[in-house]
């Protein structure tokens, strides 16, 4: 197989698959996260809201195809709010681990 045949079935290759895939380990660890008592509570909250940003980011993208004929990359207040619930969620995070830490967990 040459290169530029591999590219072209790499092009055409669906991730979307995939990307449902990705959510069952996450899934995982969330459930583990919870069981353990290792992780602060608040940092817990910020993992769990990425779940949220994912899902808003999905409406997103379909609105903004449906909506503007566009993907959500070129929609920038839908692109926009959804990229604030993932600054909210790394937030949530960074806070709960720096709580944590002055806790002494």
């Amino acid at each position: 197989m040459s290169a530029g045949a591999f590219l072209d079935g790499l092009a055409g290759f669906d991730p979307a698959p995939l990307f449902v895939l990705s959510l069952v380990p996450y899934l995982a660890f969330l459930w583990w996260g919870w069981r353990s008592h290792r992780f602060p509570p608040l940092a817990l909250l910020g993992f769990a809201m990425t779940l949220v940003f994912v899902a808003a980011t999905i409406v997103a993208a379909v609105l903004a195809q449906v909506n503007y004929g566009r993907q959500l990359a070129d929609v920038d207040h839908l692109h926009g709010a959804a990229e604030s619930l993932l600054t909210l969620s790394n937030l949530l995070v960074l806070a709960g681990f720096s709580q944590g830490g002055k806790s002494g967990r």
